[in-house]
């Protein structure tokens, strides 16, 4: 089950959030009878957890019982942890082993043993399920521990609370990576006003828009190109398809963070944003600053900063953290190779652009780092080295072919497709949320009113749209679940 999927915006949704609303009443009648200040959140929290557990086992069953101990795990350490004086680096270094011993074996034990095959070894090469968002809620394990370990944040003394934070479904299998101290206080303490109400529908409803009428059709396209037209794929085309599968990329995984921000904020949950517009970037350092921005600082601050950060061996602090960032998208040589080439630029730009992108005109700057990200996410789509080969083979214009009346077809069929895809790369959402209070009075009733008109109409077209698209859709999976 994903977001996109008919069923949960017309059942699970629905379903989910009547139950949620009225265990909320039921709450705050209770207090009130109680009158006390005692936690007033566990007929909601319930609510949230059993179907945050009914989300993931719709589609693995099996693996439910998986998360169920491993957040058992991280509960007693975390306990341990909070609670011992002499032991609390060692229960700090098992916990971490246990939660990278699970990531190892399920995500990385069938390539590491491949790996051994090749070189000769009479290895056998299990054949392991990976489990759906398990890097996610492995790194969320992981924020835990070290954050009560640093006492950023008091350990749960309740398993069912620490399994909220774990489980919560509508980040569960696709992020953001919401760090514990992000939402601590919030799992016993929150507070869901209208305006709560009023964000997280219009959020949902953009990032139901973004994956729908954009990613989903760009995935039609760059699978065109990149999956059944590789072996006659002319330069243009090569092109084409890179292009089309950088904006999918974006538009899924933005979309996704969208939809999961806007339901949690219905929640009175305060995620983190996960994108910021990244490809307005002038180089590709600021890019990683504005993608996947969860994924960046989990890796900022429990990986680069302990390794020694800008202080002491930074270049190989900034390779490990981008040979760790490509294996963490996936058991495959092209990740690692994804990431080693970013971390390469990355490095190669602290001496060259980054000192003198002042004296370097803006839209070359754009055009340097698109380039670049273009490419980056060519290596990105290929996990066979072999058709990667033939991929930038074509790329460079060494194809039978330049150009080729499919290219073109993908481009004039879908003009406007492009033209929305470029102008909502952009921070449009935030210029339009601005320009009301900019044409009348900051806060008049007649700048309300606009906004909010706009933002009705606006849902209401995305999620016909969408729903219209999604009757009968064939292609409907988030990139992101399968990391």
């Amino acid at each position: 089950m994903v977001f996109s999927d008919l069923f949960f915006l017309f059942v699970f949704l629905p379903a989910f959030m009547l139950l949620y609303w009225t265990a909320s009443a039921v709450d705050r009648r209770l207090l009130t009878r109680r009158d006390s200040d005692g936690p007033s959140h566990l007929g909601r929290n319930i609510v949230l957890v059993t179907f945050s557990l009914l989300f993931y086992a719709w589609g693995e069953p099996i693996y439910v019982f998986l998360m169920l101990i491993s957040v058992a795990v991280n509960y007693f350490a975390g306990m341990m942890i909070s609670s011992a004086h002499h032991y609390r680096r060692a229960t700090l270094i098992a916990g971490l082993t246990a939660n990278i011993a699970i990531l190892a074996t399920f995500k990385y034990l069938g390539f590491f043993a491949g790996i051994l095959r090749d070189i000769g070894l009479n290895v056998r090469v299990p054949e392991i399920a990976l489990p759906i968002g398990i890097s996610f809620y492995i790194f969320q394990s992981i924020s835990y521990l070290v954050d009560v370990y640093r006492m950023e944040a008091p350990a749960q003394r309740r398993y069912g609370d620490l399994l909220l934070y774990i489980s919560m479904f509508p980040q569960l299998i696709a992020g953001p990576i919401v760090r514990y101290t992000t939402v601590a206080n919030e799992i016993n303490n929150r507070i869901v006003t209208a305006a709560d109400i009023s964000d997280g529908i219009f959020r949902f409803l953009i990032g139901l828009g973004k994956k729908v009428i954009l990613a989903n059709q760009f995935s039609e396209i760059a699978d065109q190109f990149l999956k059944n037209g590789l072996d006659s794929l002319s330069t243009a085309g090569a092109w084409i398809g890179v292009v089309a599968f950088t904006f999918q990329i974006y538009f899924d995984f933005s979309g996704y963070s969208d939809m999961a921000i806007g339901i949690g904020r219905c929640l009175g949950f305060h995620f983190n944003e996960n994108f910021d517009h990244p490809y307005c970037s002038r180089s590709i350092t600021e890019f990683w600053r504005r993608w996947h921005m969860s994924l960046g600082s989990f890796f900022r601050d429990y990986v680069y900063i302990p390794l020694g950060g800008n202080r002491a061996h930074q270049f190989l602090n900034i390779l490990v953290v981008w040979v760790l960032t490509g294996m963490w998208h996936g058991a495959s040589w092209n990740f690692i190779i994804w990431g080693l080439y970013f971390g390469l630029i990355v490095v190669v730009e602290k001496f060259t652009i980054i000192p003198w992108r002042r004296h370097i005109p803006r839209p070359l700057l754009h055009v340097y780092s698109l380039l670049l990200i273009v490419i980056g996410w060519g290596i990105f789509y290929f996990d066979d080295l072999g058709r990667m080969g033939v991929f930038f083979s074509a790329f460079i214009g060494h194809a039978e072919l330049l150009n080729d009346f499919t290219a073109e077809s993908a481009i004039f069929n879908h003009f406007w497709l492009w033209m929305a895809a470029i102008v909502f790369c952009m921070p449009v959402r935030r210029l339009c949320a601005s320009l009301p209070g900019r044409v009348f009075s900051h806060g008049s009733a007649t700048a309300l009113n606009i906004s909010l008109a706009s933002r009705i109409i606006i849902s209401a077209v995305a999620l016909i749209v969408s729903v219209a698209l999604l009757i009968g859709a064939t292609n409907n999976a988030f990139l992101y679940t399968r990391f």
